[in-house]
């Protein structure tokens, strides 16, 4: 296929930004061929299709990666995977750029048609904060608990499908995509309303505005995601490859565990920032 061939793995690590300019690619893709043949089903055949086209990438990194903690000591280990864990991140935001400015700048009736799936989830979200009188930190609880399932989704969807974690991301970068998407879009109109159309120009820094209020947390708590992903990963590809005993494994599975760690830590300090730090600023 056309798409799963255009970066190899050593290029990706060598050059994430790559992998950035091809998640913008194959959001876009997916979004023409989402609405042009799955209109009436389009916000979840949209993730279906950004997941089917990364799934080669994705997989061969976590099979390229697997390979380098046979080779390694332990004290390299989980150090040794940054440069896989940034090819990840830069498909999510290259996914979330992407699929935030076909929010903004498709007409009404096709956003709400490409992204209600995403609304309806947004909307449950603030209307479970939105009720009873939730202090900050029975909010912050809430978030990690939520967070931590999810975590725990990621390395149960990677161990038993491969990189089936990468379905939860692309779902999670749809998710941010709109929220951003319609935080730019209500910013555009309260400032046309109160300055005018003269100024058209100066509206678009709301896009630099919403990136800021989602991904100041959004970035630990994907890379979370991102990191619980690959644990799965690495122990689904020893247990393909049959490695059940001697070293090889141990170190696998120890790499696994400090990686989870990582995640948790992670996603603390993302539920920190969100309840703490950014309603401070937003």
């Amino acid at each position: 296929m056309v798409l799963e061939s255009l970066l190899g793995v050593k290029e990706a690590e060598k050059r994430p930004y790559y992998v950035f300019l091809l998640g913008m690619l194959y959001a876009s893709v997916a979004v023409f061929l989402s609405l042009w043949i799955f209109r009436t089903e389009a916000s979840l055949i949209l993730v279906f299709l950004m997941v089917l086209a990364s799934l080669p990438l994705i997989y061969k990194t976590t099979t390229f990666e697997a390979k380098k903690s046979y080779n390694l000591t332990e004290d390299k280990l989980p150090r040794v995977h940054i440069d896989a864990l940034k090819v990840f991140m830069y498909l999510f935001m290259g996914f979330t750029v992407a699929m935030a400015l076909w929010y903004i700048f498709l007409p009404t009736d096709i956003v709400t048609d490409l992204f209600s799936s995403q609304m309806s989830t947004i909307k449950a979200i603030n209307g479970n904060v939105a009720t009873g009188n939730v202090t900050s930190w029975t909010f912050l609880s809430t978030i990690l608990l939520n967070n931590l399932k999810v975590l725990v989704l990621c390395m149960l969807f990677s161990f038993f499908f491969g990189a089936g974690a990468l379905f939860i991301f692309a779902w999670n970068a749809s998710v941010i995509s709109t929220a951003m998407g319609n935080f730019v879009r209500n910013g555009i109109a309260e400032y046309a309303s109160s300055i005018g159309f003269t100024r058209i120009g100066l509206y678009f820094q709301v896009f630099s505005l919403a990136l800021l209020r989602y991904m100041t947390h959004g970035v630990f708590e994907i890379l979370a995601y991102l990191v619980a992903g690959f644990a799965g990963g690495l122990i689904s590809i020893a247990m393909i490859n049959k490695h059940f005993e001697g070293d090889h494994f141990r170190i696998i599975i120890k790499d696994a565990v400090d990686l989870m760690i990582l995640a948790v830590l992670l996603t603390v300090i993302a539920g920190l920032i969100e309840v703490f730090i950014t309603p401070a600023f937003f």
